[in-house]
C-alpha cells in the first residue's frame, strides 16, 4: 500500500509539473506573440525586401491624413498612416507598369493578430491603376489606437463597407495566384 502511494504521488508530482510546464510554454508563447502583434508589422512573401517595422518606423516615415465614413460606427473618423503602397514599393513589389501579365494574378493579404485576413490585388493597391487610398493606420483622431483596433489598422476608404479594415494588423504577405 505504501509503495502503491508513493507511486501515486510520484505520479500526481509528474502530471502537476507536466501542466505547469505546458501551461508556462504556452503563456510565454502568446506574450511573445502578443509582444510581436504589438509592435512590428512585417511586409513579405513574394517581396525581394522583406521588412519588419516597428511602429515607431512607421511614425518617421512620409504619411498621409484621410478623413473617411465609417459605417460601422456611423460616424466620421480621421485616420494617420503611412500609405499601404508605399510599404510594398519599400519591399520590391512590383508597381506601375510592371503590374502587367502574370502579374496581374499577384494578391496581398493583410492579417491581423486576431487571425482576421482580407484579399486584395496587387493592381488595386497600386496607384498606377487606382488611387485606393489603402493607409497603414496608427492614429485614430488624432491618438494612438490602442485594444482591439491597433497599434495598427488597415483602413480601405473607398469599400462601401469597412469589412476589409482589419484593425490589430501584422502582416501583410504578397503572394502568386496558382495557375
Amino acid at each position: 500500500m505504501r509503495i502503491l502511494r508513493s507511486v501515486c504521488h510520484s505520479l500526481a508530482v509528474a502530471a502537476f509539473l507536466l501542466t505547469f510546464s505546458v501551461a508556462a510554454r504556452a503563456q510565454a508563447a502568446t506574450a511573445a506573440k502578443s509582444t510581436t502583434s504589438a509592435d512590428h508589422l512585417s511586409v513579405g512573401g513574394n517581396v525581394p525586401k522583406p521588412l519588419t517595422l516597428s511602429l515607431d518606423d512607421l511614425r518617421n516615415m512620409p504619411h498621409k491624413t484621410i478623413k473617411v465614413m465609417n459605417e460601422h460606427e456611423k460616424k466620421e473618423e480621421t485616420y494617420e498612416g503611412v500609405p499601404l503602397a508605399d510599404l510594398l514599393k519599400q519591399a520590391g513589389a512590383p508597381g506601375g507598369e510592371q503590374i502587367r501579365g502574370a502579374l496581374m494574378a499577384t494578391y496581398v493579404i493583410a492579417e491581423g493578430s486576431d487571425g482576421y485576413r482580407a484579399l486584395f490585388s496587387l493592381a488595386e493597391l497600386d496607384p498606377g491603376f487606382e488611387d485606393s487610398e489603402v493607409l497603414v493606420a496608427y492614429s485614430l483622431d488624432g491618438k494612438p489606437m490602442t485594444g482591439d483596433l491597433g497599434p495598427l489598422r488597415l483602413v480601405v476608404p473607398h469599400d462601401q463597407r469597412p469589412a476589409r479594415w482589419v484593425r490589430m494588423l501584422e502582416s501583410i504577405t504578397v503572394a502568386n495566384a496558382p495557375k
